[in-house]
């Protein structure tokens, strides 16, 4: 072998072939090619998680919208329920007013009282509230409250004989018991 024949032989330390270069270029490239996908779909993630969180926040808002107008829905059917149930008795409180400024005798006072009280139940009738029947009913605990009694043989036992104050009912459910005075009478109770 000749001198140069070696040197050609001998690679020079750290240099590489053309067939192992043009691998490392093509594993470099497999890389760079995983790193720009790798980058590709962090961004594409991002994108996503952005648009997720705006969704949220409009999901947010108008879950918070939705609850704001139905709390202003509930507030305004009861303020229209509060209206409706005050609206019939401003007339009443109007005739009360009159009634104190009025100079007539007591008589006069007294009629206009009637009409008034007259006008208040037109008012509680159009609520669907009724008075609790008392004087003349038979006693019902559910309905009556009983205050007293009174020994009477010419009604029979446990009749109501006299309303104390008058109980009130809406529809069928009871506002507050009538107060009541009902009989005894010892003659149908040992019979």
């Amino acid at each position: 072998m000749t001198g140069t024949e070696d040197v050609q032989r001998m690679e020079a330390p750290g240099a590489e072939s053309a067939p192992e270069q043009a691998e490392s270029a093509a594993e470099q490239g497999q890389a760079n090619d995983q790193v720009a996908e790798q980058a590709a779909e962090v961004t594409a993630l991002r994108e996503e998680r952005d648009a997720l969180k705006e969704r949220l926040a409009r999901l947010q808002a108008e879950f918070d919208n939705s609850r704001k107008r139905e709390a202003k829905e509930r507030q305004d059917a009861r303020d229209y329920a509060v209206q409706s149930a005050v609206e019939p008795f401003l007339g009443v409180m109007d005739n009360f007013a009159l009634a104190l400024k009025a100079k007539g005798s007591a008589e006069q006072l007294r009629a206009g009282v009637d009409l008034i009280v007259k006008q208040m139940e037109e008012a509680l009738r159009g609520l669907n509230v009724q008075a609790v029947e008392t004087v003349g009913a038979q006693f019902d605990p559910r309905l009556h409250e009983a205050l007293g009694s009174e020994e009477r043989e010419d009604v029979p036992d446990h009749q109501v004989t006299e309303e104390i104050r008058r109980g009130y009912k809406l529809r069928d459910k009871l506002l507050r018991p009538a107060l009541v005075k009902i009989a005894t009478n010892a003659k149908q109770v040992s019979e």
